[in-house]
């Protein structure tokens, strides 16, 4: 008779770990939704639990409580939006192909994440700001900042506030997204979602940048 395939402690645990890896990316991708919506004070754990599928208790064994689960979902997304801007070696780059670098990766993490400006929003109205500046996503911010210092100390970009260009360069790439059920409404013909409208409107916010931006 065949022998029936034995298992190793180490085997069932690594099976394990796998599920339980799983279990929590499916809790932390219902929770993004459900905080996106009503924010941390307004989800309810029940929902996050019929959405992922599990129950209240095994999101409790995981996250402990709503609020610790929030924080993760939060540390999620800035950890997902430092990955994508990992391969972009600013350093190594002529200033002006480091912006447009930075524009594309963000403008495509930003389609590829609907709920991510609705939950930040949320932490801004809710706890003003407060959970999300423990996040530490201020590094990817300041890095911006110093792309264009670095541009204006070489002359290629103009003279402006690093700050507050800083500030404008998130705004121009996230509202297209964040205010879609909005804009849709403008020309309903228009497929704003579209892989082909997202492409000609990061061509259009790097022609503006650029423009704006250049020194003459």
């Amino acid at each position: 008779m065949p022998k029936t395939p034995r298992f190793t402690p180490k085997h069932n645990e690594e099976k394990q770990s796998r599920n339980a890896e799983v279990t929590k990316a499916n809790i932390l991708s219902a929770a993004i939704e459900e905080f996106a919506q009503y924010g941390l004070s307004g989800a309810r754990t029940e929902n996050i639990a019929k959405r992922s599928g599990v129950t209240k208790a095994m999101i409790c064994y995981y996250f402990k409580n709503k609020k610790t689960l929030y924080q993760a979902v939060l540390n999620q997304l800035v950890l997902e939006i430092n990955e994508s801007f990992e391969a972009i070696d600013i350093e190594q780059q002529p200033v002006e192909q480091a912006l447009e670098s930075i524009v594309r990766s963000y403008i495509k993490f930003e389609s590829k994440n609907r709920w991510h400006g609705m939950l930040w929003f949320q932490e801004a109205l809710q706890n003003q700001g407060r959970y999300g500046e423990q996040t530490g996503w201020q590094e990817g911010f300041q890095s911006i900042v110093k792309l264009l210092e670095k541009g204006i100390n070489e002359g290629v970009f103009r003279k402006v506030d690093p700050f507050l260009t800083a500030i404008n360069i998130l705004g121009i790439c996230s509202f297209y997204f964040d205010a879609h059920e909005n804009l849709k409404y403008l020309e309903p013909d228009r497929e704003l979602l579209s892989s082909e409208t997202i492409e000609q409107q990061t061509d259009a916010v790097l022609d503006l940048l650029v423009s704006g931006l250049m020194a003459s």
